[in-house]
């Protein structure tokens, strides 16, 4: 077998050695049909096993009943910026965000182009080093939802607790740690998430909708972007990422496996630990960019003395087969992401590194 790197890209991300694995055993003949799980009809039995299964494991994950809904959808998380705002941003009300980060900000532009928003809090002024403290959220009258993104992979920071608005839906933006902890999902009207960073591969998005939200959708939308119509239908109402759901569910099997939620937090607490203690014994030679209070597990981010250094510190950990460490290009800098499926070993090792790093060039 190639020697494998360890993959601190933010997403297509490091999947589960054992899950690469299985689906490179089964990926000639799935579950005896001698066609690959590519291949089969998505009107299936045995997809229909494969999607259902996907489903069980997310409530059964998150502790959720029959309250919520789950799909599997297209188009990232991208298309849910302006799919929640269509769906449930009626004319005459508006929604507020809270915007902590580039990707919340995103949100934000797409929802303007369907209607009224109101901006409820932000941490722009510091260069989304922070998560907004509760006090800040100044919320419209009767909002039809509040929209918050629960990690921000770009800077580092994520949300160590959630806000309660009582009766007003909670829409999030879990792409980068959804199953990375528990939380209360009952909680929110309709969480989001892009599968490239802690579910699979990319090409699916795994949506969660409480069921009185489905009430809310307006006719008129075409019916591709309807929640009622692609709940209806089971994710089926045109073929899905079929492969995509398939790795999600092998995903999501590994994590239960592996002591689900609870053990998945103590993992990334340690594998983060190992970082930030490196930056913050380095006396200023790394300089962290989220306050230590809104440090994410997730995605790991700092800044040396100049772009020089950065680039020698990138190429220099590549050769060492830490791969992906290089900081999103709006900000710059270095990002290790360590989701799930990154070892504690990687991260030891990257820790590491960084030590021997500032040692040489310090």
């Amino acid at each position: 077998m190639p020697q494998r790197v360890y993959n601190f890209n933010p997403g297509p991300a490091t999947l589960p050695l054992e899950v690469l694995e299985e689906a490179q055993k089964e990926l000639l003949d799935y579950a005896g049909t001698g066609m690959s799980v590519m291949e089969i009809s998505h009107r299936s039995k045995e997809f229909d096993a494969i999607i259902t299964e996907a489903q069980t494991l997310v409530k059964e994950l998150l502790g959720l009943g029959d309250s919520h809904k789950v799909l599997f959808l297209q188009g990232g998380a991208s298309t849910q910026f302006f799919m929640v705002p269509m769906n449930f941003l009626p004319a005459g009300a508006t929604a507020d965000y809270i915007i902590t980060g580039s990707f919340a900000q995103k949100a934000y532009k797409e929802a303007v182009k369907i209607g009224d928003v109101h901006i409820a809090a932000s941490s722009k002024e510091t260069n989304y080093d922070r998560i907004v403290d509760p006090d800040e959220i100044k919320l419209s009258d009767s909002p039809a939802y509040v929209h918050i993104t629960s990690n921000n992979t770009i800077y580092g920071t994520q949300w160590k607790a959630f806000p309660d608005f009582g009766d007003v839906p909670l829409v999030a933006d879990m792409s980068s740690d959804i199953m990375s902890y528990p939380f209360d999902a009952d909680k929110f009207a309709l969480i989001y998430a892009g599968a490239q960073k802690n579910l699979g591969p990319a090409g699916v998005t795994l949506v969660i909708v409480r069921n009185d939200m489905l009430e809310k959708v307006p006719e008129s939308l075409p019916s591709m972007l309807r929640y009622d119509i692609l709940a209806e239908k089971n994710s089926l109402y045109n073929t899905p990422p079929t492969f995509s759901i398939y790795m999600t569910s092998l995903v999501l099997k590994w994590i239960k496996k592996n002591g689900g939620l609870a053990a998945m937090q103590k993992r990334n607490e340690e594998k983060a630990a190992l970082l930030y203690e490196a930056v913050d014994r380095s006396e200023g030679f790394y300089k962290g960019h989220a306050q230590k209070e809104s440090r994410s597990l997730m995605n790991v981010t700092f800044r040396l003395s100049s772009e020089e250094l950065e680039k020698k510190f990138i190429q220099e950990a590549a050769a060492k087969g830490l791969v992906g460490v290089k900081g999103h290009r709006s900000v710059g800098g270095i990002r290790a992401s360590i989701y799930n499926a990154m070892s504690k070993e990687g991260c030891a090792a990257l820790a590491q590194f960084m030590d021997d790093f500032r040692k040489a060039n310090g």
